[in-house]
C-alpha cells in the first residue's frame, strides 16, 4: 500500500484566507482606516490650529499644515499666563488634573479592593447587607448627592484643596463589585493552603491576592484615571481659585462668547495638552488593560 503523501504546510497568506475572501479583508481594512481618520482628523486639526497665530485662526479657512508658531504658543501656554483664567499657566492646570486623576484612581482601587476582600473572605454580621448597600450606590451618582456633599466639604474647609477634589469621588461600587466577583473565583483550596502555611490575613492579601489582581487593577486604573481626568461638575463647584482649576474647567473658562475675546491659539494648545496624559496612560498600560478585560483564567 502506498504511503499517504504529506500536504505542504499552508502559507501565511493561505491561513489568512481560510474562511475569508480577499474583498472582505480589504473592506474590513477600509472601514478600519476610515474610522481612524474620522477619529484622528479633529485631533490633528486642533494640533494644526495650535501652531498658528490667533489672526490666522480667525481668518478662515485654516491651513491643513502646521504653522511656525508652535514653540511660541506652547511656551506661552505652559510658562506664561492665560488672561481669561487669571494668568495661570497650563502647567499648573496639568498638575492639578494629574493629582486629581491619580488620587481618584488610586483611592477608588484601594478602597474597593479592601472592601471586596472583607466581604468575600471574612464572616461577620450583616456582611451581605453592607455589600448590597454599597451596590445600591450605583444608582446614586454624584449629581444626586452633590448638594449635601458640597455642604460637607464647606463645613470641613476643603474648598479649593486637593482633598476636596478627590475625597468625595473615591468610593466606587463598580470597582468593589468587580473585585468581589474576581475574589469569588479564587479556589477555597488556595485559602486553606495559605492558612496551613501560617499566612495571616495581611500576608494572604499582600502575597497572594494582590499579585493575582494585577491585571484587574491595571484595567481599572486606566478607566478610573480617565474618569478622574475628565471630571467637570464636581471640580467646577469645589474650586473657586483659578490656580486650583483642573484643565477641563480652565478650557471652558478660556472660551468667550465672542471669538475676538478668545485666545484660540492658546485654547487649542490647552486642548492638545489636555488629551496627552490620558493617551499616554492608555498607550503605556494597553497590554495590562486588555489582559484585565479579557483574561478569564487566573
Amino acid at each position: 500500500m502506498a504511503e499517504p503523501s504529506m500536504l505542504p504546510p499552508a502559507s501565511g497568506h493561505d491561513k489568512l484566507m481560510i474562511g475569508q475572501s480577499a474583498a472582505g479583508i480589504y473592506l474590513a481594512h477600509a472601514v478600519l482606516i476610515l474610522g481612524v481618520v474620522i477619529v484622528a482628523f479633529p485631533i490633528y486639526y486642533t494640533f494644526v490650529a495650535s501652531t498658528h497665530t490667533l489672526q490666522t485662526i480667525l481668518r478662515p479657512p485654516l491651513p491643513l499644515v502646521p504653522g511656525s508658531e508652535a514653540v511660541a504658543n506652547y511656551s506661552e501656554a505652559l510658562f506664561g499666563g492665560i488672561g481669561r483664567i487669571g494668568g495661570v499657566g497650563v502647567g499648573t492646570l496639568l498638575f492639578n488634573s494629574t493629582v486629581t486623576a491619580l488620587g481618584i484612581a488610586l483611592g477608588k482601587i484601594v478602597i474597593s479592593i479592601l472592601s471586596a476582600y472583607a466581604i468575600v473572605f471574612y464572616r461577620f454580621p450583616l456582611r451581605m447587607t453592607f455589600f448590597w448597600l454599597i451596590f445600591i450606590t450605583l444608582m446614586l451618582p454624584v449629581e444626586v448627592r452633590i448638594l449635601p456633599t458640597y455642604k460637607v466639604m464647606v463645613d470641613l474647609g476643603l474648598i479649593d484643596t486637593y482633598a476636596g477634589l478627590i475625597v468625595p469621588l473615591i468610593a466606587s461600587a463598580t470597582a468593589t463589585l468587580l473585585f468581589r466577583q474576581f475574589f469569588l473565583t479564587i479556589p477555597g483550596e488556595l485559602v486553606e493552603a495559605a492558612r496551613v502555611d501560617g499566612a495571616g490575613p495581611w500576608k494572604f492579601f499582600k502575597d497572594i491576592l494582590l499579585p493575582l489582581s494585577r491585571t484587574n487593577i491595571a484595567a481599572l486604573f486606566v478607566i478610573l484615571f480617565i474618569y478622574g481626568w475628565t471630571q467637570y461638575l464636581w471640580p467646577l463647584l469645589v474650586t473657586n481659585r483659578n490656580d486650583m482649576n483642573t484643565i477641563v474647567i480652565a478650557l471652558r473658562k478660556m472660551i468667550s462668547f465672542a471669538d475676538a475675546d478668545t485666545e484660540w491659539h492658546l485654547v487649542m494648545v490647552t486642548a492638545i495638552l489636555a488629551i496627552l496624559p490620558p493617551i499616554l496612560v492608555v498607550v503605556l498600560m494597553q497590554r495590562w488593560f486588555v489582559r484585565g478585560l479579557i483574561e478569564t483564567e487566573k
